[in-house]
């Protein structure tokens, strides 16, 4: 995808209202510090539009980038910073639900996990949360970069295990290093905007004799 406009148009705080928007979203969510924003910039082909830091957890907006005006990707909050307290973890817990169980422009949910460790108990709750509101379970695995040739296949077995992912489910490998995955990741939003992705043969079968 040639991308030739990029803007960040809304920010928003724990204290602000979410805005309503016609342009289809795709949601980044992920533990912080896992490699949102390093995604987000490779997909928009900006090297540091989309703020990176070295500090866990100090992505504390939702941002909405607008391509072209043609698709929202969402920046979300990381989650599972140890170092937030109790009342602002519940308060940013409170606003990721409303925005993510009530957002009808929302066409998905891209989980992040880190390829060198296993996934959190705060990414399997993720994941299952993803599995609720929408019909497949998509996950990148970052820093793949970070890994010796002979850890990468049982990482992310390790991966797709702990997080009990099925056949309809994605997972796509990701290195900022070699845009690994990038272009997977790019496709699958595209297929998505256009309701190609996600049916099983069963259930295409059904939406044809209807």
């Amino acid at each position: 995808m040639v991308i030739k406009n990029v803007s960040l148009d809304i920010v928003c705080g724990v204290t602000s209202t979410l805005p309503k928007t016609e342009l289809p979203h795709i949601a980044f969510a992920g533990k912080s510090n896992v490699g949102k924003s390093s995604l987000i910039n490779a997909l928009m082909t900006r090297k540091s539009y989309a703020r990176i830091s070295a500090t866990p957890g100090k992505t504390q907006t939702i941002n909405f980038y607008n391509i072209d005006d043609t698709i929202y990707l969402v920046d979300l909050p990381g989650y599972g910073y140890a170092q937030r307290s109790k009342s602002e973890t519940e308060k940013w817990g409170k606003m990721m639900e409303d925005y993510l169980a009530n957002r009808e422009p929302l066409v998905q949910t891209i989980l992040l996990v880190d390829s060198r460790h296993k996934p959190t108990k705060d990414d399997i709750t993720m994941a299952n949360w993803i599995r609720h509101y929408h019909t497949n379970l998509i996950v990148v695995a970052t820093k793949m970069d970070k890994l010796k040739k002979r850890e990468i296949e049982p990482n992310l077995q390790r991966i797709w295990e702990t997080l009990e992912m099925g056949e309809d489910d994605i997972l796509v490998p990701f290195s900022t290093q070699d845009d690994e995955g990038k272009y997977t990741v790019w496709d699958m939003i595209e297929m998505m905007r256009a309701g190609e992705l996600y049916y099983s043969d069963d259930e295409e079968s059904e939406e044809t004799e209807e």
